[in-house]
């Protein structure tokens, strides 16, 4: 019935009665009519339907309502983000109707604003994706808890009664859950369900963020107990069906402080001239058996988590310090892509097995760079300065090669933060992108384009890394805006390949501007998600990707493993096989893809934080900077160690003028001109660790 309606429905040019439905599908029965209003009823609850003030039907898609999610401002506003449409939904404090930040809401579009923005107003939540609140609690003179929440975005009035505290005192950062509506105004009673520490104990900072995006920072007894029943050494019965690779050279390279190891290679120079690349990745899926606790909650958990001071593992450290990492020096079983290269960087043969290694050595980048770029060999790397000097002339070739098919290096820099034993940061750099850094990126997306054309040429169910094509009037938008700055970018632009976007760069990247142009240009890109389908990696410019060599800490990589043993190793190729796996990776790719996003969210939100709390005791020094983005309300201003403030209009001392166009400021009076890009000197006046922002007056222009 259902499907039958909405065939009617998208097919009919007007809205339809109930009566011109029963019409249509050829209704008569008291029963059927029955069965067809109450349907219709389900499916205006789903939101899948609208009925208009005259009884009239429609597809959602066809009215002037949309379902969305709220993603709010601290100032009251918001906007709804729809799937499917480019433009989000202004919505002003007044027409919030009780939705907070997060909500799933039904929004009515009214007009259009200025500059052709959509505004509307929400007509009713339809799911509250948020469960539990994080906040700090402090009594009243009458024992009454009051909850301040961490999210300044969410406006929720939270008191909780002394009896549902959990025995909380002043000062403690504490989870909620709301249990009564008290008034209109969104004031709800609630109860503590978990303290995470007071406020001034080192890390609960931390704590209170990662318990906002519901990562699980302990693992449940029944995992622990399977984890007890694991062997943690390798034992003869393991070996079975594994090539022996013990007595190859193989090592690892990795940062200073990895414990997590997941990827070991090796190199040889064959009798025809050519490469052999050995990626070997540990076998995860072997301990973690479909099904079982530990799997369950790696599946949950999607990734690791890493933040400043410690590592939120996938799974516990006995598996991802202990026996699935490739420590030096022991047995440990692996998963091995043998791949042979031409000196152009063809790839001509390939093998994929089961096997055990034995590591030489645990190298680190550093040591690594500084044979590769400064020709030191550090102590005990002696014996492997000629692989590695081969590993470098290959991943030259290699690059080269991804280079000329339309390899996107946006150049982007990461910021390191370091903290001290009280979580208190100290400095904050950049982070070191070498020769090492690179060899190792070029060498693990070698394997996994490797791993992924094998399978999607045997047209199994399958899970890809995906980067779409960017929508082409993102990419417009985006070159308007460059050219506003007085560049004029070559060539044809209706061309959405990556070698366009590659072109950009390469004509970008000696203006003065580039590191902000670059980093624009990345977020006008889509974001790369795990699917089901092969849609190809625009970044990449690779047609067939996966996620094979990090399976430790990415579940996706250890679905791989898992479906190249039931495929290659133990050929289980039965229907009933392919069926479980394409209904189980639609919701595997989707679940992962949504825990990676919480998992960077998290990881931003930790460093926004950090770098306020360091700045805190940087209050009256000047730095220099760039102009990373102009607003209508201030400008932002990028340090050289990647630290961004606001430099507030409010603060400055002429009034500015906002061209949207060409994101400048000018001033009236003065006539100076702000833009993207420019190099100033700033001073900082204020920083706030609870509210994760920095604000810079402008001293002058560079």
């Amino acid at each position: 019935m259902r499907d039958d309606i909405i065939n009617v429905l998208k097919n009919s040019d007007k809205a339809l009665t109930i009566y011109e439905l029963q019409d249509t599908l050829d209704l008569h029965t008291v029963e059927e009519v029955k069965e067809l209003s109450e349907e219709l009823r389900k499916m205006e609850e789903e939101v899948i339907i609208y009925c208009s003030n005259k009884d009239r039907y429609m597809m959602l898609e066809d009215s002037h309502l949309r379902k969305g999610t709220l993603r709010a401002n601290k100032k009251g506003f918001g906007f709804v983000e729809i799937e499917n449409m480019e433009d989000d939904v202004y919505v002003a404090p007044e027409n919030m109707n009780g939705a907070i930040h997060d909500d799933v809401v039904l929004v009515e579009i009214t007009s259009k604003m200025n500059l052709d923005r959509l505004e509307g107003r929400i007509l009713r939540v339809l799911k509250r994706q948020v469960e539990r609140y994080i906040g700090e609690i402090n009594f009243d003179k009458k024992g009454m808890g009051h909850i301040t929440l961490d999210d300044s975005k969410i406006k929720l009035n939270i008191q909780v009664a002394k009896e549902d505290s959990l025995n909380a005192v002043d000062g403690h950062k504490v989870v909620v859950e709301l249990t009564k509506k008290l008034n209109k105004n969104l004031k709800y009673s609630g109860k503590v369900v978990e303290i995470i520490g007071h406020k001034n104990d080192p890390g609960v900072d931390i704590l209170s963020i990662v318990y906002k995006y519901n990562i699980n920072t302990e693992f449940p007894v029944d995992v622990k107990e399977e984890v007890k029943s694991l062997p943690m050494e390798v034992r003869d019965i393991d070996l079975i069906g594994r090539r022996d690779l013990r007595n190859m050279e193989i090592f690892t390279i990795d940062g200073d402080d990895t414990k997590d190891i997941d990827d070991a290679i090796s190199i040889e120079i064959m009798n025809n001239g050519h490469y052999k690349l050995g990626v070997h990745i540990a076998d995860v899926s072997y301990y973690v058996k479909e099904g079982s606790p530990l799997d369950n909650e790696a599946m949950e958990r999607g990734t690791s988590v890493y933040l400043v001071d410690r590592v939120i593992p996938m799974l516990p450290h006995e598996l991802s310090n202990g026996i699935c990492s490739l420590n030096p020096n022991v047995d440990r079983l692996a998963i091995s892509c043998v791949m042979e290269f031409d000196n152009e960087g063809k790839q001509l043969d390939y093998e994929i097995f089961p096997s055990v290694i034995r590591s030489r050595i645990q190298m680190t980048y550093k040591k690594v760079n500084s044979i590769l770029e400064d020709n030191v060999v550090p102590e005990g790397y002696e014996p492997f300065e000629k692989s590695l000097r081969t590993m470098a002339e290959l991943a030259k070739i290699l690059r080269k090669m991804k280079v000329k098919r339309g390899y996107i290096d946006f150049e982007v820099d990461e910021a390191k933060i370091l903290v001290d034993e009280n979580c208190r940061p100290t400095q904050v750099v950049l982070r070191d992108r070498g020769t090492g850094e690179k060899l190792i990126e070029d060498f693990m997306i070698a394997a996994n384009e490797c791993v992924a054309t094998h399978i999607y040429f045997m047209s199994l169910p399958f899970i890809y890394r995906v980067h779409e094509v960017p929508k082409e009037e993102k990419l417009r938008s985006y070159l308007g805006f460059v050219s506003s700055l007085g560049y004029q970018v070559p060539g044809d632009l209706k061309d959405t390949s990556p070698k366009t976007v590659q072109r950009i760069i390469k004509f970008l990247e000696d203006k003065p501007e580039f590191k902000i142009l670059s980093s624009l240009l990345l977020r006008s890109m889509q974001k790369a998600v795990y699917r089901p389908e092969n849609l190809g990696h625009y970044g990449l410019a690779s047609q067939c990707y996966t996620h094979f060599t990090s399976p430790i800490r990415r579940y996706p990589d250890t679905t791989v493993h898992r479906l190249l043993r039931t495929y290659l190793f133990n050929k289980q190729l039965d229907m009933g096989t392919v069926r479980k796996w394409e209904e189980k990776l639609v919701y595997i790719s989707e679940h992962s893809s949504n825990r990676e996003r919480a998992s960077v969210d998290c990881e931003r939100e930790v460093e926004d934080m950090k770098m306020a709390e360091y700045m805190e005791d940087h209050i009256g020094e000047e730095f220099e900077g760039m102009i990373s983005s102009v607003t209508s309300f201030g400008m932002f201003v990028e340090l050289d160690n990647l630290i961004e403030g606001l430099a507030p209009l409010r603060d400055m001392k002429d009034f500015f003028h906002y061209d949207e166009e060409h994101m400048t400021l000018t001033g009236e009076r003065s006539h100076v001109k702000y833009t993207i890009g420019e190099r100033i000197l700033v001073k900082v006046v204020r920083a706030s660790k609870e509210e994760k922002t920095i604000d810079f007056e402008v001293v002058r222009k560079i």
